[in-house]
């Protein structure tokens, strides 16, 4: 099975006619992503290599009935991308952008969930499901399906985990990257809950970072909701400095709040596996698995 998104899922790309979201596009349909149309202001009713261009969002769901959204457009438009997306009645709205300004976020997450939709993102690589849909820009050659679900705010560490894994004979459900902005949208806890809903999901590899309570709160959710599927996880960042920003936005440590430290205690009591690198993580997932990696 997977999560959030499948086979089924019609996706449209926001920012499709730019260089990134034309690339991506791309990439996304040789994977075999179902991407319906696109939307670009001022060039709708043109087409970009059979995919269909809209003026507004609202147009192209009614046209094609797209029901996922990939962001591509600049940090200035990106949030009012995500709520144009949200106000169509778009379910899942992606975002890639990074470098939005935080006060554009606040506005953004609120509108999207008080339309009771779901945003992933910004700043995020995207979404996988192997063999049926993706929406982002993880690389295409790395995922293959298999029963372990990946959830990181590491857009690099989740490739690397997705290589690691698939080479090991593991393959994934879904890989989700949430991103690592201070404001964003689905959180841990929110994709550890579809992973619990999904029976084909057996393990998961989560991968955090310095920086806000993210993964504590994972923690938390998985003792007390007793998640019970295997959990291990990675936490990059464990040198850096107090009050220096290492990588993405949120990631800065502020006394003890966000240290690697207090991440790996909270995930150590929830029951979680902690690997200490890359290699880390594929030992013991197999092991978790009851598999050997190759």
């Amino acid at each position: 099975m997977s999560v959030l998104v499948d086979r089924s899922s019609r996706v449209l790309i926001q920012g499709i006619t730019g260089r990134e979201g034309s690339f991506h596009t791309g990439q996304m349909r040789a994977f075999g992503t179902n991407i319906v149309a696109g939307v670009s202001p001022g060039k709708g009713g043109s087409n970009q290599d059979g995919v269909p261009i809209f003026d507004t969002v609202a147009d192209a769901v009614v046209a094609t009935g797209a029901d996922v959204s990939g962001i591509f457009v600049p940090p200035a438009f990106a949030a009012d991308a995500i709520m144009e997306s949200a106000a169509a009645g778009i379910e899942l709205t992606v975002c890639i952008t990074e470098l939005i300004p935080v006060h554009d976020m606040i506005r953004a997450r609120e509108f999207v969930i008080r339309g009771g939709h779901q945003l992933l993102g910004a700043n995020c690589p995207g979404i996988v499901t192997p063999g049926q849909c993706k929406v982002g820009i993880i690389p295409n050659h790395i995922n293959t399906p298999g029963p372990v679900g990946i959830v990181g705010r590491s857009g690099t560490l989740t490739y690397e985990v997705i290589q690691g894994l698939g080479q090991a004979g593991m393959g994934q459900t879904t890989s989700v990257g949430i991103g690592g902005d201070p404001v964003m949208g689905l959180s841990f806890p929110d994709v550890l809950q579809r992973f619990a809903d999904d029976p084909e999901t057996r393990a998961v590899v989560l991968i955090g970072e310095i920086g806000g309570s993210d993964e504590e709160n994972a923690a938390a959710w998985i003792r007390e909701t007793g998640f019970d599927k295997p959990v291990v996880a990675f936490i990059s960042g464990r040198t850096a400095p107090p009050g220096k920003r290492m990588g993405h936005a949120g990631a800065i440590i502020s006394g003890n709040t966000g240290s690697a430290q207090s991440k790996l205690d909270a995930l150590t009591a929830a029951g979680a596996d902690i690997a200490d690198t890359i290699e880390d993580v594929v030992r013991l997932t197999a092991v978790r698995l009851g598999t050997h990696p190759r």
